[in-house]
């Protein structure tokens, strides 16, 4: 009899034991979990702002002409420096959405312009130098901006779902300015500009973009003798941006005016542009690759 009171007693404390080191295990296995949750968090809170890797890139390798308002692209500069280019891209494709949710607007909007123009470097690289326009990529059926090429918040996605579904979306950002800022690696198209866009200078940085592209007689301009302004098809194809009452901008042709002094030197055709006497047309939009040889 007391033999077999031991051995229970043996059973129970060896079920004892096995319970507490389930208990430590499961309390060992959480704690590690925790722990690499909170290294990742950390990590991707430390997300850089700066976006320097990016920006030492676009230093070197975009180049201002057109007295700065215009600029042309080394892509086979890119090609080279391709490995730090994609080492940016996979930083920025790492950021959860709750972490960019958690950022302020400045934040998130310098965060999606740039990874919209990187991406794009990335994307004609894809066949680099073995194309003369963006248009070169995709299908018959495929425009290049709807190709899924990239993975942007744990979702695989393309350059569409940044700028209209992101950027333009209504009650996010607000902002028409962003047309001189997402580019699509064409003449045609607003200069890519040689450094990346940041939280405290962005708003300068857009409307700068806005004075330089109005600038640029060979895609804006006014005809004195037809008293017409010639300007971007980017006017054309985003004029309900303009006319929304975001950042002041309340119609096409008050957004001109306010620019009057970038599309003639000439103090009455200013006052011709401000006042909303001019006709308008659009200009054929060069696709061909703002490529430097």
């Amino acid at each position: 009899m007391g033999a077999q009171v031991s051995r229970v007693g043996a059973g129970v404390d060896v079920l004892r034991a096995a319970t507490i080191l389930e208990i430590a295990m499961k309390s060992f296995t959480r704690l590690i979990a925790t722990f690499a949750l909170l290294i990742a968090s950390t990590a991707f809170a430390q997300f850089d702002h700066s976006h320097k890797a990016f920006d030492d890139l676009l230093k070197k390798h975009v180049t201002y002409i057109s007295n700065g308002n215009a600029s042309q692209v080394s892509y086979a500069g890119f090609a080279r420096d391709r490995a730090a280019l994609k080492a940016y891209l996979d930083a920025v494709s790492a950021v959860p959405e709750a972490t960019y949710k958690s950022w302020n607007k400045n934040q998130q909007l310098a965060f999606l312009i740039n990874a919209y123009n990187a991406y794009t470097i990335e994307l004609i690289l894809t066949k680099y130098p073995n194309l003369k326009s963006i248009r070169d990529l995709g299908g018959t059926f495929t425009k290049p901006w709807s190709l899924k090429f990239f993975t942007l918040f744990g979702k695989d996605t393309n350059l569409d779902n940044i700028e209209h579904d992101m950027i333009r979306a209504d009650g996010v950002f607000n902002d028409p300015r962003i047309h001189v800022a997402v580019v699509c690696a064409s003449i045609g198209c607003p200069m890519l500009r040689n450094e990346v866009f940041t939280t405290d200078k962005l708003d300068a940085q857009l409307e700068d973009g806005m004075q330089r592209f109005l600038s640029d007689k060979s895609r804006n301009r006014y005809d004195p003798r037809s008293k017409q302004l010639e300007i971007s098809k980017i006017f054309d194809w985003y004029k309900k941006d303009f006319s929304k009452g975001y950042k002041g901008f309340s119609s096409l042709e008050a957004t001109l005016g306010k620019y009057a002094d970038r599309l003639s030197n000439d103090p009455a055709a200013q006052a011709e542009i401000k006042a909303g006497k001019v006709s308008i047309s659009y200009l054929d939009y060069d696709w061909n690759l703002n490529d430097k040889k």
